[in-house]
Order: structure tokens, then C-alpha cells, then sequence
């Protein structure tokens, strides 16, 4: 496929209900800062997302990497800079409007007082999508694609880990997203359920051309998966390429978190203590 062909085939995402195209959809992040108080956690943090990528967001806790997403979801305001979705500020009601963007949540976020159905069903009945009969095959249909159909009447707590995840995803998919927006989603998984994970979410980019944004500190799901990884430290971009450039770096911080050595002679966490006691 040319450069061209493959440029025009992510520009488009197709509903996984109806089969019909819409556009989509870039994000532009713009000297964004945020600051809580007297806390400094982004610092100047600039790029763009391309329609139809999967776009990978890494770095050590506490680095500001959910802080980040929560500001494309638009759920915080900067302190300075902005962002925009497909030139919109998502922040916006009348943003919501024109992009459907759907956030996966780390723990799931799933109610516990309602079945696995009506966690999904929630959504369009709570915006009048269409009667019953509409909105039961609307999630029968987004249960079915993450394979998990067979637990529609089961309730959170009666689910794997795993399990959550996907009925997490399918829940997004739901709502028809044309950007998708993903928090830790293989977190407390093994690595065979998170490897699934990740096999999901490159297929629903391929299969929707959904645009994808994924904060992780999966090493594999990035590496794997990704069009392109941003390393955020300390709350500053410090990195921005593809896989193969994140591999190939000499940067000894990225070298360090991507691969850690363990040394039991001279601990990492005794060298911490050291600089928090100065």
C-alpha cells in the first residue's frame, strides 16, 4: 500500500454498528501545562496524533501520563496551552457534540449494580439512541466483537480482570468512538490476558481505523502495536518516534526504563532516599 493510499485509508473510521464512514479524527496538543497548586505536573508538552494511529504515551509513575490523557478527554483544564480535537476543545459540550471519543478507565469503572448489559446499555438509553430492540442489538453487537456475549447477564464482580478490560472496551465501542483513549489497559493483567489486550486494540484500529491514544507502561504493548511512542518524564516530552527509534535510543533515561537492570548491591530505592534526605 502507498504512503498515499494508507494515508487516505486511516482518514476514515467506520461505525462497528451501521458500516457507514465518518472522519477520523487528529489531536493536537499545544504547550500544555498543568499545575495543582505549587505542583508542576505537565510542563510544556507538545504533539500531534494522526487519524487512525495508535499512539502510545509511556513513562514512570508519576510522570504525568493520566494527567495528560484526562486533558485530551477533556475532563481538566490547562493551566496554560490547549488542546484540540480535530480543532475543537474537548472540554467543550458542543465538542462532544461532533467527536464521539470514548475513554477506557484503568479500573474499569464499570457498575457493579448493574449486569454486564446494562453497563453497556446505559449509554444509549441515557442519550434515547433508538427503542430496546435497537439499543440490545447495538451492545449484543459490541459484546460479540470483544467475545465476551456469553456474559452479558453476569455482573462486574462475577468477572476476571481480564474479563473487565474487554467489557470495558466494548462498552467504549458503544458509543461509536472516532477517538478512543486508553488508561493502563493492560495493568494488573498476566502477560498472555495482556497480550490480548493489545492484539485487541490493533484490531480495532485496523478494522475501524479508529484513532487510539494509550498511556501504558507496558513495554511490549508498545513496542508491538504502536505507529508512535511519547516518553513523558518529570512532565516533559523527553522522546517522540517510532518504536524502532525508542529501541535505538542512547538516552540513558529512556535505556534505563525501558530496560532496568537489577542490582542488589547498590539499590535504586537506596539512591532515592539519599536524594529525598538532602
Amino acid at each position: 500500500m502507498s504512503a498515499e493510499s494508507l494515508e487516505a485509508s486511516c482518514s476514515k473510521t467506520r461505525n462497528p454498528f451501521t458500516g457507514a464512514e465518518a472522519d477520523a479524527v487528529s489531536v493536537k496538543v499545544e504547550g500544555l501545562s498543568k499545575s495543582f497548586g505549587d505542583l508542576s505536573v505537565l510542563k510544556n508538552v507538545s504533539f500531534d496524533v494522526k487519524p487512525g494511529e495508535i499512539f502510545v504515551i509511556m513513562g514512570p509513575s508519576g510522570s504525568g501520563k493520566s494527567v495528560l490523557l484526562r486533558h485530551i478527554a477533556g475532563l481538566d483544564i490547562p493551566t496554560s496551552g490547549k488542546v484540540t480535537v480535530e480543532g475543537l476543545d474537548p472540554s467543550l459540550a458542543e465538542s462532544r457534540d461532533r467527536v464521539r471519543l470514548a475513554l477506557v478507565f484503568q479500573a474499569g469503572a464499570l457498575f457493579n449494580s448493574l449486569s454486564v448489559y446494562d453497563n453497556l446499555a446505559l449509554y444509549p438509553r441515557e442519550h434515547r439512541s433508538g427503542d430496546e430492540n435497537a439499543i440490545r442489538a447495538r451492545v449484543m453487537h459490541a459484546l460479540k466483537i470483544l467475545s465476551v456475549e456469553q456474559s452479558a447477564q453476569q455482573f462486574p464482580s462475577e468477572l476476571s480482570g481480564g474479563m473487565k478490560k474487554r467489557v470495558s472496551i466494548a462498552r467504549a465501542l458503544v458509543m461509536e468512538p472516532q477517538l478512543l483513549l486508553y488508561d493502563e489497559p493492560t495493568s494488573e493483567l498476566d502477560p498472555v490476558m495482556g497480550a490480548t489486550i493489545s492484539e485487541i486494540i490493533a484490531t480495532l484500529k485496523n478494522e475501524y481505523s479508529v484513532t487510539s491514544i494509550v498511556v501504558t507502561h507496558d513495554r511490549s504493548l508498545a513496542l508491538t502495536i504502536a505507529n508512535r511512542v511519547g516518553i513523558l518524564m518529570a512532565g516533559k516530552l523527553i522522546s517522540l518516534g517510532s518504536p524502532d527509534d525508542l529501541t535505538k535510543s542512547k538516552d540513558p533515561r529512556i535505556v534505563d526504563f525501558l530496560n532496568p537492570k537489577i542490582d542488589i548491591e547498590h539499590p535504586r530505592f537506596k539512591k532515592l532516599e539519599t536524594k529525598d534526605n538532602l
